[in-house]
């Protein structure tokens, strides 16, 4: 296990790697940062993180990178479906909690309901390449970022989804 820091336009990151895949990735100041990165994990390098900061850099210049890099959160069977699911929620697109609970139920055979969502989004350990920040609340409310919502608020700006996330809340009015 290596772990390195990185700079980002929305501020340090501290990525882990287990010397195959990504394992971690946290802006420094996040609720629950470095949740499963072992305390005396050394800092040092790893091919993959040369491949997240090839991705990071196309990400940040508003371009849709692919994620072709190995990416292995450590989290319950509920948590493992749910960032999954994250993962296929398209560039510039937005989904609700409800609607993350209903995407989910068919893998674990049950809906969890969307409490259960936000506790497993917000504990998300490789933010932005597991695009938690596209989950918004029923009203289109930017809510639920363990990263911040000024970040959370940028990254979709970034996407160009902030605007959606604001017709959502439009359309569910009228």
């Amino acid at each position: 296990m290596r772990q390195k820091q990185l700079t980002t336009p929305l501020g340090t990151i501290t990525v882990a790697s287990d010397g195959t895949a990504i394992t971690g990735l946290w802006f420094t100041d996040q609720r629950y940062y470095g949740s499963t990165m072992p305390i005396e994990t050394p800092r040092g390098d790893a091919p993959v993180f040369r491949q997240l900061a090839d991705w990071l850099t196309a990400y940040f210049a508003g371009q849709r990178p692919v994620v072709d890099f190995p990416v292995q959160p450590t989290g319950t069977v509920l948590r493992q479906a749910v960032w999954s699911v994250l993962r296929t929620i398209p560039y510039g697109e937005v989904r609700t909690y409800s609607e993350l609970a209903t995407l989910v139920t068919p893998i674990i055979g049950h809906n969890p309901g969307a409490r259960a969502m936000g506790n497993a989004v917000g504990h998300n350990p490789i933010s932005l390449v597991i695009p938690c920040h596209r989950i918004v609340g029923q009203t289109g409310d930017l809510v639920g970022y363990a990263g911040g919502l000024t970040r959370k608020k940028s990254l979709l700006r970034l996407e160009g989804s902030l605007a959606m996330a604001t017709e959502r809340v439009v359309l569910e009015k009228n």
